[in-house]
């Protein structure tokens, strides 16, 4: 990619929420022309049940009057004198890229295809990391040049695993730490540490078969769609707010090990798209549910 290539396609991303109200668009447009910004996506969604609006601007970086701190600082007195005391917004630059770090266990297909993705350069971001649990996910990590931390999780010794864990990943400030089959649950307070940037996959289409073996759950119940979902970490279990689902089909004749084959092909396409829109601050939270605009 050339120079000028590169300098065409850094953006500045505005995401922004608040009460709904009349000139909101208005005020945003009108600071983005002051900026001389060239706009190249907007998306808007007002919700009615919450009275909430959301809001997404990309603009080309090199067609802004200033630098990525100066419109920040600009916006916040926007904010602070023509919109709600309650307004949440975010100003980012594409250009500094963001840091991920993966947590694993046994199963290697989510950390697979994320690693492959990244190589190729299809995430918009650097996977710093992956920690796991067992030893069996080392060599694969570390041939593609990645670190890789082994933290066991023995028993009667998790609070000291966890506070391993999170001195590991909070040395490096992560905007998003991935469960990607990381087979342990987050404690409380790490889920509150991390609210907002840690996603998990869970091989069920929730909130059907919350917890431990949901293909187990699905057969069981006889179900003819099985999926996944990507969703932010909550202190409640496979509760926090979803970003993203899939489903496949399966009949009679599919037991388990067919469910559980099917499923990571689910898995690993829902998991790629919730890390993807989440790095590109795609992903508004709102209480318990979110805004994609994919």
């Amino acid at each position: 990619m050339s120079p000028d290539t590169a300098a065409a396609d850094r953006r500045f991303t505005l995401t922004l929420g608040c009460p709904d109200e009349t000139g909101i668009v208005a005020r945003i447009a009108g600071f983005l022309a002051d900026a001389g910004a060239w706009i190249t996506e907007a998306a808007y969604h007002s919700d009615a049940d919450s009275n909430w609006f959301f809001t997404r601007q990309a603009v080309r970086a090199d067609s802004v009057d200033c630098g990525i701190d100066e419109l920040r600082r600009r916006f916040a007195a926007l904010a602070h004198e023509r919109f709600h005391p309650d307004t949440e917004w975010r100003l980012t630059d594409s250009a500094a890229r963001k840091k991920i770090v993966l947590l694993v266990s046994k199963d290697s297909h989510c950390l697979i295809d994320l690693l492959g993705r990244a190589q190729r350069g299809e995430l918009p971001g650097d996977i710093v990391a992956v920690i796991g649990n067992h030893e069996s996910l080392g060599p694969l990590t570390e041939s593609l040049g990645v670190p890789f931390h082994l933290v066991p999780f023995d028993d009667g010794a998790k609070d000291a695993a966890f506070e391993r864990v999170a001195s590991l990943v909070d040395e490096h400030d992560p905007d998003a730490i991935v469960l990607a089959r990381f087979m342990q649950i987050l404690p409380a307070d790490l889920c509150e540490r991390w609210t907002g940037r840690a996603l998990n996959i869970h091989h069920s289409f929730l909130p059907s078969f919350v917890g431990a073996r949901p293909y187990h759950q699905a057969f069981a119940r006889g179900v003819k769609l099985i999926g996944a979902t990507c969703h932010y970490v909550t202190a409640e279990l496979d509760a926090g707010p979803i970003i993203e689902q899939d489903v496949i089909r399966v009949d009679h004749g599919d037991n388990v090990a067919d469910m559980v084959r099917q499923g990571r092909d689910i898995e690993t396409m829902v998991l790629a798209r919730g890390v993807r829109w989440h790095l590109e601050d795609r992903v508004l939270v709102h209480g318990r549910k979110t805004v994609v605009f994919d």
